[in-house]
């Protein structure tokens, strides 16, 4: 009976030790900390020391001491949250001594709890309070910025990876005129601090989680540009060699080549307009591709349905490469490719695999959403297409910043084919002011009515030379 027990017994006496080094370390933490500051001069009313800290703007400017004093309260709040643990295991223990006195417990079980509940929360409390950052009055070089502002605002050690400036190895100015590279990733991501966490926590060099629904959830609230990610992306178990060129455009892909875990469906079929549960409602009937060979080729009886001939008529010759900006599969760069044009193709899984579709057809899919900056240089694009997307529900400041953008991009002498716009009657002013505010050529333009209460719109403009 005695032999039985000792193993409990000694479990019992490790955790309660445990307790007490976690206690010591927490108020030896607390201890130095105050030591520092009182050192600092923090607690001491000089006016030598106040200059000495508060004179020095260029070192301290941008830091963020309240995310600095958050971090140290998420470091506490791990230890004292594993301390919790301890004592609650140990409370357990001592309530069922019995039970405790009968049972076994090998030393593979026991080796294990001590990993997986002690030693690793333990290991990244102390990773996380090696890793707070604080500014440096002598800075790197030319630079007056010391510290990133973000670093302290995350614990997981790959985003702090990830953001910090990296030097150049050489010591010189590299081959952009900068001394550092600065990672970026979008404002919005302090906001969504739980869900980056989440997206970035993985293992270095394993599989990344199927998580693409969680990235893009980031992407639609303003944490874009995310952070690159060092794991290994998944891809489907069966892909099979996509179909040939010829084939590929009009050809439904094969269901094996994509993920389907994170939607309703489960293969192109599925995504039928006839099929309610389908998982989407923009773009309905954009996967049927016998449906989809009849747009912007076959007359319509509305005036709003411009064909490509007809545009493509008006610049012969001179639209070689353009943007479809909006929500499909890939359609209209599929007809102007068969015209010699290479379109990009904006797209976003709402629901879908539109990217992959656009993809497996042989065409260019853009992943980004309205609140990105196009990635595009000034004055390039002869181009640009907008079908389906930018509707009468969008604010129109966020309107005018997005056809801006579009206009900064579009070559003097481009084409903006603004394709079945729809709004309501009363708004029809304000977004007929926006399209019209660039002064840029007419050579259609058409309105026509959607339903009782809305409009669609459809125009063909060319932006104008601007000699400056």
């Amino acid at each position: 009976m005695r032999r039985s027990c000792f193993p409990k017994c000694r479990l019992t006496r490790i955790m309660g030790w445990f307790q007490i080094v976690l206690g010591g370390l927490v108020i030896i933490v607390s201890l130095s900390s105050l030591i520092k500051f009182y050192n600092a001069g923090f607690f001491l009313q000089n006016e030598d020391i106040c200059r000495h800290f508060y004179g020095v703007k260029d070192a301290y400017e941008g830091f963020d001491l309240m995310a600095l004093s958050d971090r140290v309260g998420e470091v506490l709040n791990k230890l004292e949250s594993l301390q919790g643990k301890l004592e609650l295991a140990v409370q357990r223990m001592e309530k069922n001594k019995e039970l405790l006195d009968k049972a076994t417990i090998t030393r593979l079980e026991h080796k294990k709890y001590l990993e997986e509940e002690v030693i690793r929360p333990l290991y990244k409390a102390h990773i996380a309070l090696r890793q707070i950052r604080l500014p440096k009055l002598e800075g790197v070089r030319n630079s007056t910025m010391k510290e990133d502002p973000l670093i302290n605002n995350f614990v997981i050690e790959e985003i702090r990876k990830y953001i910090t400036p990296k030097e150049n190895r050489v010591g010189k100015v590299n081959i952009y005129g900068t001394e550092r590279i600065f990672n970026t990733i979008g404002h919005a991501c302090v906001l969504f601090k739980k869900e980056l966490e989440q997206y970035m926590d993985y293992d270095i060099g394993s599989y990344c989680n199927d998580d693409w629904n969680l990235a893009q959830k980031l992407i639609l609230n303003g944490c874009d540009p995310l952070p690159r990610r060092r794991c290994l992306t998944r891809a489907s178990k069966v892909y099979q060699k996509p179909y040939p060129i010829n084939e590929s455009l009009w050809k439904l892909p094969d269901d094996r080549n994509v993920r389907w875990g994170n939607y309703l469906c489960r293969n192109f079929q599925c995504l039928s307009s006839k099929n309610p549960k389908r998982g989407y409602s923009k773009c309905t009937g954009c996967f049927e591709l016998d449906k989809e060979k009849l747009k912007w080729v076959t007359n319509s009886s509305l005036p709003i349905d411009f064909l490509i001939t007809d545009v493509l008529a008006i610049k012969p010759g001179e639209i070689r490469i353009g943007l479809d900006f909006g929500v499909g599969t890939g359609t209209f760069a599929a007809r102007m490719r068969e015209r010699n044009v290479t379109v990009i193709s904006t797209a976003l899984n709402l629901g879908a695999p539109f990217n992959e579709m656009i993809a497996l057809r042989g065409l260019l899919p853009l992943y980004v959403a309205l609140n990105q900056r196009l990635p595009f240089f000034d004055n390039t694009m002869d181009l640009i297409h907008t079908a389906g997307f930018l509707d009468g529900w969008i604010d129109l400041l966020l309107m005018d910043f997005i056809l801006f953008d579009w206009d900064r991009i579009l070559r003097p002498g481009g084409l903006l084919w603004i394709d079945r716009f729809f709004c309501n009657k009363k708004d029809l002013d304000d977004f007929m002011y926006m399209f019209l505010q660039f002064r840029y050529k007419k050579h259609k333009w058409a309105i026509s009515p959607k339903s009782k209460d809305e409009v669609y719109i459809s125009a063909l403009l060319e932006k104008p030379p601007r000699a400056i």
